[in-house]
This record gives C-alpha cells, sequence and structure tokens, in this order.
C-alpha cells in the first residue's frame, strides 16, 4: 500500500519503512508524527484519490534526525564593475521514517 502525502508544500509518494527528508518539522528524534493531508492511499485500481484529501486516512512516521541540507550558493556579478556578491543558504530539513499507512475505511496494522 502506498500513499501521496502533502507536507511543506511538496508532495511525496511513500510506503511502509520509506525514509524520507522533507521540510523542517516540530519534534525530537524518536517523536511520533503523523500527516493527516492524504491525496491520495490505496494500491493499484483500488486507490482512493480525495478531493482534496482522502477522508479517514493516516500516515504515521517517526522523526529519525533533523539537519540541514547542503549550501546553495546564489552568486551575482556584474562586468566590469569589481562588483560580485556571494549568498549561502542551508535549508533546515527532518528526516522521517513512514511506520503506518492507514487507508480509510481501514484499520492501521500495529
Amino acid at each position: 500500500m502506498f500513499a501521496v502525502i502533502k507536507t511543506g508544500g511538496k508532495q511525496y509518494r511513500v510506503a511502509a519503512n520509506d525514509v524520507i527528508t522533507i521540510e523542517k518539522l516540530d519534534g525530537v528524534e524518536g517523536d511520533k508524527i503523523e500527516f493527516t493531508e492524504i491525496l491520495m492511499v490505496g494500491v493499484g485500481a483500488d486507490a482512493k484519490i480525495g478531493a482534496p484529501f482522502v477522508e479517514g486516512a493516516l500516515v504515521s512516521a517517526e522523526v529519525v534526525s533533523q539537519s540541514r541540507a547542503k549550501k546553495v550558493l546564489s552568486f551575482k556579478k556584474r562586468r566590469r564593475q569589481n562588483s560580485k556578491r556571494i549568498r549561502g543558504h542551508r535549508q533546515h530539513q527532518t528526516t522521517v521514517r513512514i511506520l503506518d499507512i492507514a487507508g480509510a475505511g481501514s484499520k492501521a496494522a500495529q
């Protein structure tokens, strides 16, 4: 079974035991979190598509780590003006492990 979740303004296709890196969420290592904005859940032809979200669907996950992404450099140069500017940015991110997917009308496997 897989699900498409929405978090941090992005969509992720996840299955049980997947480890994904997403935008920063509050919590420390070992915390359990639940995603309730589920866009699609199921397997093959039995998949349920939400409008916009699937009612009663839930994806539970565990925070593996909090980290920062690699540095992204922004460089501007104005030719023949002896002018340049470099800025760097490191995005905060959270790594989570998907524990369980509960589809609409089905119980979570525990």
